[in-house]
């Protein structure tokens, strides 16, 4: 099996299960098994769906300003469990790819694999959601089809990122691409970075 068909059946898988709750608070079980590879994935887009639905309540016009405020900072503690989530799959791929030889002249690429299948992770919620609305009972004819256009269009995207990641995989497992990854780094996390942070002890 190509790893994007995986990732791809496994994000699928999750994006489901966060839809039996539909609910940020749901408490969605990771079936695979805990430190694999299917694991990760499967996490990764649990992560993914919940920050989703958050997003969309954090831009309700009407929403309480308290309420919006603790939104916000589970949207910042989200966006450093998915990025540390990308870096456990990099190390992962680091792992399986140590012991292969780099020929002369191979190129690195300029984003890793694992935050490619970040984006395709994204992609798995973007065709769920664009498919409910192609299919919204209460939408116009026009938003309807215009809705279904772009999921067809997202289809294509999947499909066209999909063989990337493989192709990409399979250049670092014969040596004509190498990979290697920098930690995010991200500063406004970090009290002892964070200006507005280390300034108010």
């Amino acid at each position: 099996m190509q790893i994007s068909s995986k990732c791809n059946q496994i994000f699928d898988l999750c994006v489901e299960d966060y839809h039996k709750f539909d609910s940020v608070d749901a408490n969605i079980v990771n079936p695979y098994e805990k430190g694999t590879l299917d694991w990760l994935l499967y996490d990764k887009t649990r992560i993914d769906s919940i920050q989703w639905h958050l997003e969309d309540i954090i831009r309700n016009p009407s929403i309480d300003p308290v309420e919006a405020l603790e939104i916000k900072r589970r949207i910042d503690k989200s966006n450093q469990e998915r990025t540390d989530l990308v870096e456990f799959i990099d190390s992962y791929f680091m792992e399986l790819f140590a012991d292969v030889k780099v020929k002369d002249g191979a190129s690195i690429n300029t984003e890793t694999p694992a935050w490619a299948i970040d984006r395709l992770s994204i992609l798995a919620l973007k065709i769920y959601h664009m498919n409910v609305e192609a299919q919204r009972a209460d939408a116009s004819p026009e938003h309807k089809e215009s809705c279904l256009n772009k999921y067809k269009t997202l289809l294509t995207q999947r499909e066209d990122l999909s063989s990337a990641i493989d192709r990409l995989l399979s250049e670092i497992e014969s040596g004509d691409k190498y990979m290697k990854f920098y930690k995010q780094m991200k500063m406004y996390n970090d009290p002892s970075l964070n200006p507005v942070l280390y300034g108010t002890k």
